[in-house]
């Protein structure tokens, strides 16, 4: 592989300067140096270390080193550089590389060499003593040659290489037109045509068939194995990812449809109604069957960009437990060699810069100004500290292309024992080379699954505007509960983006009553000073309305072309405006010419990050359906919640009393935000128990032949615990104990530990909790 390449022998960790520092015959010495296409030599301040640690005598032997291998480039004909191994810009920076490599355990980190970006005078001075004509050639005439001769090349091949599906473009024409022709009839109503036809333009001759097809694969084959799957990001934008079965958000805009005749209205007070779902009931002129009410009014342009060029993000949420199976579907769809996971690169946190800055103070007695920790903590901040791995990102080379042409590979953090291989570059930077298909683990499609096994409705089926379910997000009373006995004026704990102290107090500061405002309440929670400091303001001044403000990127594109502004101008807007990149006078010079209100205005230039509307529609879906749950089938809901949130569930406080829950959610709440993470999740699975209890519905005893070893299980009387949920009882510890009873009853606590193999910090647990009472300790015979 040495062709095309240009080795040289490296700093003095290489093997030529190595072999010099000790003494190795001169016959191995050439015969290192002749690998090479040209020879190192580097400043005096980078190898002092050499004479400091007593490897060298003298700065005078590191220049002798350096006169060799001058004269062992003449010898040979191979050109020698002087390079500088630079590992920071300015010399100044050495500092923040001295509290790096001392937060990394280095003792030397005090004595930092000068490896920093030098001028070409100073590369000059550092060499005279080679002679003014040897310094010129070695600092400036041999590394000019060897830039010479360097051809101009791309690292990465420009553009995007896609898998190759045979025929991806018609499968998706055909897929997304007869979709449309079922539900919409045949001929297609004008606005459903058009944009079905201009999406279609854009996907095809970008060459974007292909990720939609393999996302609907991938889609379907976990719909035919019984787990749905929520979309995230923006792909809900797509009116032809709807009709392909990727994403359940339908992004026209709000309408009636007739499930029998396919007649349909359209002409809808937008203003009024901002999803179909809040629509009222009506039937259907044509023939009287009961309208079906649908649309998101999502513009495409958020998904695929104005002009319809930008490389499509298609981020699925699948069951955590169905996960590993899409993953390994991938490698079916594409073979071997072709699906790896996208490498990420981790770097330094802001709070880890800190610890650094204050150990490396602290170590040394300095004491300086809050100003300059600040200053050395931002020097320090966002360094790569390690590599890893995205959560579900999959990288897909094409057939016929090897991933080297895109990237090198490795293990994440090099553990060779991870069984994982990823891209080493992190998978930003080749997001525009190669696909990537977003296959994220979530516990929303898990839950789903569980209460439609334990239920038997089919969760697609529920009316997302129903009442009983609204109801929770506007109080307690649904529920049969107090506000004041939970402690809460909302009933939505334990429903996901809802759930939250957070979430919570904007839905008390609301009040939603449509579906449209909880897709708002999702995209303000999910924004960065998009809620706090901005529409939260502006709603309790009475300034806007929850159906006016900001909640959404989309918000403002809709919003600036109803008031006027050019539309390829008010999607550069969003666009600025959601990154955090604010206004520029241009744009708010054309805003106020259209009388955009200043509150608005203002609010743009707040906003850091904005979260889309598509993704916001498709988390509120699985929440209110899951919500549903919660009112009508209180009992699935606890128990399947339980089950998902087992990790957090500490059955010490969990199968206490009303009153010793209440005591320790008063105890937990009195830390704030000094609370460890674990006693925030005890936090919250303590406030959905209060909340079952108050609903009448308990938790029943650890039973060693009833309760399940991971799952919470309904009985007449109250939900049962699983085995898992008692400390000290793990996952594969409950497993024995469920394999080892199908073989018959454990006639003494000797027998079980002898079947099942648990720890006796595992017998104790269950005996504890009353889970052994009335077996013996052995299984010997008494004759008295």
């Amino acid at each position: 592989y040495r062709e095309g390449l240009i080795i040289g022998s490296g700093c003095e960790a290489g093997e030529l300067f190595r072999a010099m520092v000790n003494g190795s015959p001169y016959n191995e010495i050439l015969e290192i140096a002749n690998f090479y296409d040209f020879l190192e030599i580097q400043p005096m301040g980078n190898n002092e270390y050499l004479v400091r640690d007593k490897h060298l005598s003298s700065h005078k032997d590191l220049e002798d080193i350096n006169k060799n291998i001058v004269k062992l480039g003449e010898k040979i004909g191979k050109p020698v550089v002087a390079t500088g191994d630079v590992h920071f810009l300015d010399p100044q920076d050495e500092y923040f590389r001295r509290i790096l490599m001392n937060g990394q355990g280095f003792n030397d980190a005090d004595f930092q060499p000068p490896l920093y970006l030098k001028t070409t005078a100073e590369m000059l001075e550092d060499f005279k003593y080679l002679g003014e004509e040897i310094a010129k050639e070695v600092v400036i005439e041999a590394p000019r040659r060897i830039s010479t001769s360097i051809e101009s090349i791309e690292p990465v091949p420009q553009g995007l290489s896609t898998p190759e599906i045979p025929g991806a473009e018609d499968q998706i024409r055909e897929m997304a037109i007869d979709n449309a022709l079922k539900i919409y009839g045949n001929p297609l109503p004008e606005i459903v045509g058009s944009r079905l036809e201009k999406e279609l333009k854009s996907i095809i001759e970008h060459g974007f068939a292909v990720l939609y097809l393999i996302a609907h694969k991938l889609v379907q084959k976990s719909l035919t194995d019984g787990y749905l799957v929520g979309s995230r990001g923006s792909v809900g934008s797509s009116f032809v990812a709807y009709l392909t079965n990727i994403t359940e958000v339908n992004p026209l805009s709000p309408h009636y449809i007739c499930s029998q005749c396919k007649h349909s209205d359209f002409h809808i007070d937008k203003a009024r109604y901002g999803v179909g779902i809040d629509l009222p009931d009506k039937g259907c002129p044509n023939c009287g069957t009961a309208y079906r009410r649908d649309g998101f009014d999502i513009p495409f342009e958020v998904f695929l960009g104005f002009d319809g060029d930008k490389v499509p993000d298609i981020d699925l949420n699948f069951s955590g437990e169905y996960q590993p199976k899409a993953h390994k579907y991938t490698e079916e769809l594409f073979g071997e060699g072709h699906v790896f996971r996208a490498g990420t690169i981790g770097t330094i946190a802001e709070k880890t810069a800190f610890g650094f800055v204050k150990k490396y103070l602290d170590e040394r007695s300095k004491v300086v100004s809050n100003a300059e920790i600040k200053r050395l903590v931002a020097g320090c901040t966002g360094v790569k500290r390690t590599t890893g791995q995205h959560p579900g990102g999959i990288m897909v080379v094409p057939k016929g292309r090897e991933i080297y042409e895109f990237t090198p590979i490795q293990y994440p953090a090099d553990a060779k024992d991870s069984g994982v291989i990823t891209t080493h570059f992190d998978y930003n930077f080749i997001h525009d080379n190669l696909v990537k298909l977003d296959i994220l683990g979530h516990d929303d499609p898990t839950m789903i699954r569980m209460l439609e096994d334990i239920t038997g409705i089919d969760s697609t089926q529920i009316s997302l505007d129903d009442e009983g379910t609204m109801a929770i997000f506007s109080g307690t009373a649904i529920l049969g509960i107090k506000p004041r006995e939970l402690g809460s004026q909302v009933g939505t704990f334990g429903i996901p983006e809802f759930g939250t102290r957070f979430v919570r107090q904007m839905l008390v500061d609301t009040k939603p009553t449509t579906f449209s405002e909880l897709i708002r309440i999702s995209g303000l929670s999910h924004g960065t000073d998009v809620w706090l400091n901005n529409a939260q303001g502006l709603i309790r001044d009475g300034v806007a309305q929850l159906s006016e403000v900001i909640s959404t990127r989309d918000d403002i594109m809709i919003y600036l072309i109803y008031k006027g502004l050019e539309p390829t101008m008010a999607f550069q807007i969003m666009e600025n405006v959601r990154r955090g990149r604010g206004l520029t006078d241009e744009f708010e010079n054309a805003m106020v010419a259209k009388n955009v209100p200043n509150w608005f205005i203002s609010s743009c230039k707040k906003i850091k990050y904005m979260f889309p509307k598509a993704h916001a529609s498709a988390y509120v879906i699985m929440a209110f359906r899951i919500a549903y749950f919660k009112v009508h089938y209180p009992s699935a809901f606890y128990a399947a919640y339980f089950t998902i949130k087992a990790t957090d569930f500490d059955a010490d406080f969990a199968l206490g009393s009303e009153d010793i829950i209440r005591e320790k959610i008063r105890e937990l709440e009195s830390k704030g935000n000094s609370g460890t993470a674990k006693e925030r999740s005890l936090l919250i699975i303590l406030e959905v128990i209060l909340e079952m209890y108050l609903r009448n519905i308990f938790f029943l005893p650890v039973d060693l032949y009833r309760s399940h070893p991971i799952k919470f299980l309904i009985a007449e009387d109250g939900i049962r615990p699983p085995l898992n949920t008692l400390q000290g009882v793990g996952a594969n510890a409950a497993l024995s104990i469920e394999q080892a009873r199908t073989e018959g009853e454990f006639i003494s606590l000797e027998d079980l530990r002898e079947r099942t193999k648990i720890t006796k910090t595992a017998v104790e647990i269950l005996r504890k909790h009353g889970a052994l009472d009335g077996i013996p300790e052995t299984s010997q015979l008494s004759l008295f």
